[in-house]
């Protein structure tokens, strides 16, 4: 009986001082005002390049894929003109403003070098004012082919 009382006080004691540590320890969780605050800054001050060149992907990523589309259909076009050549040599291929697709205008030039040979010049851009003219500083991509006579 003695030696169970002994016990049981020296486990009351244990738990004794396991709470008080336990008590003492959960005073120093958690963060103090100064960490919060530096915290926060630091995030801040990371997240704003960040957000900046993710910014500035999505705008040339949207730029890349103007003149892709731009590329795709001046190539589109020069075909369909080269198509035309083989038995219309003698008719004139030249537009002007054309709409190709949407916003996206085009405009082929025709210059003979030769009678047997003409110059024909492709280009495409995006309509960026909506005047529905394909203005220099709106190309975004100019081809240029031969053309032989074929009979």
């Amino acid at each position: 009986m003695r030696r169970e009382l002994k016990i049981a006080n020296l486990w009351l004691s244990y738990l004794w001082l396991s709470h008080r540590k336990s008590r003492n320890a959960n005073r120093y969780k958690g963060f103090t005002l100064t960490e919060v605050v530096m915290a926060s800054a630091l995030l801040l001050i990371v997240m704003v390049p960040i957000l900046k060149a993710l910014t500035s992907a999505q705008v040339s990523a949207a730029i890349i894929e103007r003149k892709t589309r731009s590329l795709m259909l001046a190539q589109a076009r020069l075909e369909d003109v080269k198509a035309r050549s083989i038995y219309n040599y003698d008719s004139s291929f030249t537009e002007a403003d054309t709409s190709v697709d949407g916003p996206y205008l085009c405009t082929v030039s025709d210059g003979g070098a030769s009678s047997d040979l003409r110059q024909i010049t492709v280009e495409v851009g995006y309509d960026l004012d909506d005047s529905s003219t394909l203005e220099a500083q709106e190309v975004d991509v100019t081809l240029s082919t031969l053309i032989a006579r074929r009979w």
